[in-house]
């Protein structure tokens, strides 16, 4: 009898673990709330409902009976994963409880507070006044963000006591949050990496850490990332160390997690932890590049009860750049034809048209495109990522 599995979210970042599970003869059933969405032509089944939408998407598991229920690289879906898996009485690799200690930041901080994983001083507000006390708390000198989203979106720091503009930063931040909260928390400073890891019976298994180049302040948007990490292997061997302190916090049973670590003075802190794929790109193309790991293929399997196979095969470098542009409207851009035949230039990508407005770089929505690159080494991928930004020709009047 053919097996059914139900995906949740049906984005360009969605498509690679889509892709793997029709390989493995599932049948398909997608889950987005935009009927466009990139992945719904790989659909047997097509159900527009926001995978945000617990309920709903566990009344259509009822319809449909699929025998796996997952996601691939999106925060929210997680929590509905969970739920709709306990709901159906199936044993779920994450309990909706922990699921919310892995999605909704302040859960997150306080699971992992009371695990004595090293994180940053943190307060969860739900009105202007709390936010004015914490941020009164931490001297005017922190970083709000929405306590349930993703993609840089309303993250700012804050660095005065105004209470003028911290009303448009605790508006903006807010306007940007599901449910009504912030996370206003202790400004980390110092290196941000990203740490890829696989669970598999309770076991965690690190496969490389990514470094993160992010936009200076007042937001912070990820420009690029580049694996293997070309940090210190004893400030490596620390940062390790809590990511599976915070993996095991959160009681992962099987299943990727992303977690993203500042290295600061005091060490190590988690920013973080995600439990799914990383997004960027970072899981579906440059750990393979970097590892010879299929880390997309191997969560799928491991959610269909297979066992993965998660050994390094190579060791090179691989880069991802996001193409960024200032404010304003977009009146030309174009790739030259030569940076296809460049050496370690694995794709080119343009997300945005002429026509199209752009608002600098304040979040991932920003982004103008990517260029993914690889090499013998994380330094040269990095070169040739650099290399190829400066060949990319964009207008903006």
């Amino acid at each position: 009898m053919e097996k059914t599995m139900m995906i949740l979210g049906a984005s360009a970042l969605q498509v690679p673990a889509i892709k793997k599970a029709k390989e493995m003869g599932y049948k398909i059933i997608l889950v987005d709330y935009d009927e466009n969405a990139v992945g719904f032509p790989l659909a047997d089944i097509k159900l527009v409902v926001s995978t945000l939408d617990q309920d709903e998407v566990y009344r259509q598991a009822l319809i449909y009976q699929p025998d796996v229920v997952i996601t691939s690289t999106s925060d929210g879906p997680v929590r509905t994963a969970a739920y709709v898996n306990e709901k159906l009485g199936k044993k779920p690799d994450l309990s909706y409880e922990d699921s919310l200690c892995a999605t909704i930041k302040s859960h997150m901080r306080n699971r992992l507070k009371e695990n004595n994983v090293p994180i940053p001083e943190y307060y969860a507000v739900s009105d202007f006044e709390g936010f004015l006390e914490a941020v009164d708390k931490l001297d005017g000198h922190c970083i709000v963000k929405p306590a349930d989203n993703a993609g840089s979106r309303g993250v700012v720091l804050v660095e005065t006591k105004e209470k003028n503009e911290l009303k448009k930063i605790y508006e903006y931040s807010m306007g940007n949050s599901r449910n009504g909260m912030l996370m206003v928390e202790e400004f980390m400073s110092g290196t941000e990496v990203s740490v890829e890891a696989m669970t598999v019976n309770g076991e965690t298994k690190i496969l490389t850490i990514t470094d993160k180049y992010i936009t200076p302040p007042p937001y912070f948007v990820e420009l690029a990332h580049c694996e293997p990490s070309m940090l210190d292997d004893n400030i490596q061997e620390q940062i390790k160390a809590v990511a599976l302190q915070a993996v095991k916090a959160i009681r992962l049973q099987n299943g990727p997690s992303h977690t993203e670590i500042k290295v600061t003075k005091d060490g190590p802190k988690v920013v973080e932890l995600a439990a799914r794929l990383g997004g960027d790109f970072i899981t579906s193309r440059l750990v393979p590049l970097s590892t010879g790991i299929d880390m997309v293929g191997a969560s799928v399997e491991l959610a269909a009860g297979e066992s993965v196979d998660i050994e390094r095969k190579c060791n090179r470098g691989a880069a991802i750049h996001f193409i960024q542009a200032k404010e304003g409207i977009i009146k030309e851009i174009s790739v030259p034809d030569e940076v296809y035949d460049l050496s370690g230039v694995e794709e080119v990508v343009i997300y945005k048209k002429v026509g199209d407005t752009v608002h600098g770089t304040k979040s991932s929505n920003d982004r103008i495109g990517h260029v993914i690159t690889s090499a013998d080494t994380p330094k040269e991928a990095m070169e040739i990522g650099r290399r190829i930004l400066e060949m990319i020709n964009i207008l903006i009047g």
